[in-house]
């Protein structure tokens, strides 16, 4: 397991990722936006990936603000290889990278009540919950974890 950088030559490995997490974790409407960021922003945030056996299965990033808060964003599994350890890799990456970072006060995510568990494990907490906020039956749950007091 390999975790590299995202390359703009990703982006189709991305994409297909993203379409394997479709309708449970990621609703279509959704596809054009992760597109337009791996495009504009995705190198601007730190978006990194996991290669295993010479492809891409898990991808996902950590965007810096101004403001002392670092925001996990677009974070993803192959759906086929969901509970295999890649995503809590790709997670526990972003946490060292964000806490490497004197700078960062908090980190911040929006996800779903699929994954909310997940991040609660890795020492989230959910601050907002918005029914439906990420489309219908993909509730938007927010959560975030201190890691430093200002």
């Amino acid at each position: 397991m390999l975790i590299r950088p995202y390359q703009p030559a990703d982006a189709d490995a991305c994409l297909s990722l993203f379409d394997s997490n479709v309708p449970e974790y990621f609703t279509l409407a959704e596809r054009t936006d992760f597109a337009q960021f791996l495009q504009r922003d995705a190198q601007g945030c730190d978006y990194q990936q996991i290669e295993h056996e010479d492809r891409v299965v898990a991808c996902g990033g950590l965007a810096m603000r101004a403001d002392g808060i670092a925001v996990f964003c677009w974070g993803m599994v192959e759906r086929s290889l969901q509970r295999q350890g890649f995503g809590k890799q790709l997670s526990l990456a972003r946490l060292q990278q964000a806490r490497q970072n004197p700078n960062v006060k908090r980190i911040e995510l929006s996800t779903s009540q699929h994954t909310q568990a997940f991040y609660a494990q890795l020492g989230f907490a959910t601050t907002r919950v918005v029914v439906d906020g990420h489309g219908p039956g993909l509730d938007a749950v927010e959560m975030t974890l201190v890691l430093r007091e200002h």
